[in-house]
């Protein structure tokens, strides 16, 4: 099966109450952890890549592991292109086989967001590529993503129905109160997120698909793994699963998920070298690091994105 777009993906999960993970993608262990937990549960997947990532990995390198994805299992997958900021790196992504990208404009202005986002849009739909834009702002660190908590803001349900109308995007991030990175919420701060800003929005788009990022729930099992393996992480609070499981039910049609997979992966990987200092094969520490990923996107898919059984 070749790269899909997520135009019928996001179809099938509006009308059906659930949600497609949106997995960040890194190397070829996450990749195959990934996929394979969603081959078991047969889910649709989104594997997106940040510009942080291609810097990292190649361009080539990962659209590669993820062309051997597709033929390991049969799956609708669709490849992204996570928190593209300018032009030209979309267009990168769309001219190397992307089938979809993510325009961020959401640190302009209102009218030069719509005219960075229109001028994606066009070069991507002549091109058969599907385009996410944003409206607010995400506080939060992830990559080259960087939003203080001053500069935060949520989505203004006014201006959803001009942008989506000027811009001709195919889904639309919203900023409700999730956040970037695994620091999302104060100590003492209690995790909300803005469903009345959510039902406008949807009252104003109907049925258009919309998209949470930052969206991981940051699972203690992986901070406690860390720290009793050498690590020092402060304690972290995301967003707690019943929440997204709500948020899945709505027009929320792609929830993205990039931390939990590295805290998984670190976690593991800990865990081995703790009790296993001489060893020094990659393939030792990283073969449980693979089935941390694997378990944890298996419970994901099925307990919180409502998506397996539906590839």
């Amino acid at each position: 099966m070749p790269l899909v777009t997520s135009k019928e993906m996001f179809q099938k999960a509006y009308d059906g109450g659930y949600a497609i993970g949106a997995f960040n993608v890194n190397n070829m262990e996450i990749i195959q952890g990934i996929t394979e937990a969603a081959k078991e549960v047969s889910a649709p997947l989104i594997l997106q890549v940040s510009a942080g990532a291609r810097k990292y990995a190649n361009h080539t390198y990962l659209v590669k592991l993820v062309e051997a994805a597709l033929i390991e299992t049969d799956l609708p997958i669709c490849l992204h292109l996570d928190h593209g900021d300018t032009f030209e790196l979309c267009k990168s992504c769309i001219d190397g086989g992307f089938t979809s990208v993510m325009i961020d404009g959401s640190h302009h202005s209102f009218e030069d967001n719509i005219a960075l986002t229109k001028k994606v849009v066009e070069y991507a739909h002549e091109r058969g590529v599907v385009v996410e834009g944003e409206l607010g702002r995400l506080a939060g660190i992830e990559d080259d993503v960087n939003v203080s908590e001053e500069d935060a803001s949520y989505t203004r349900p006014s201006e959803v129905e001009e942008f989506v109308t000027r811009t001709g995007v195919d889904s639309l991030a919203i900023a409700i109160g999730t956040s970037h990175g695994a620091y999302k919420f104060k100590p003492g701060q209690k995790p909300e997120l803005r469903f009345d800003i959510l039902k406008e929005i949807e009252k104003r788009l109907p049925n258009f698909p919309i998209v949470l990022h930052g969206a991981s729930s940051v699972i203690p099992e992986y901070v406690e793994m860390i720290n009793a393996n050498g690590g020092n992480m402060p304690d972290a609070i995301g967003i707690p699963e019943d929440m997204l499981r709500e948020a899945a039910k709505s027009a929320v049609c792609k929830i993205n998920i990039d931390s939990d997979l590295r805290l998984a992966l670190t976690g593991s990987i800990r865990k081995y070298m703790a009790e296993n200092p001489s060893h020094f094969d990659p393939r030792q520490y990283l073969t449980p690091a693979r089935a941390a990923i694997k378990d944890l996107v298996k419970k994901k898919l099925v307990n919180v994105l409502g998506c397996d059984g539906k590839a």
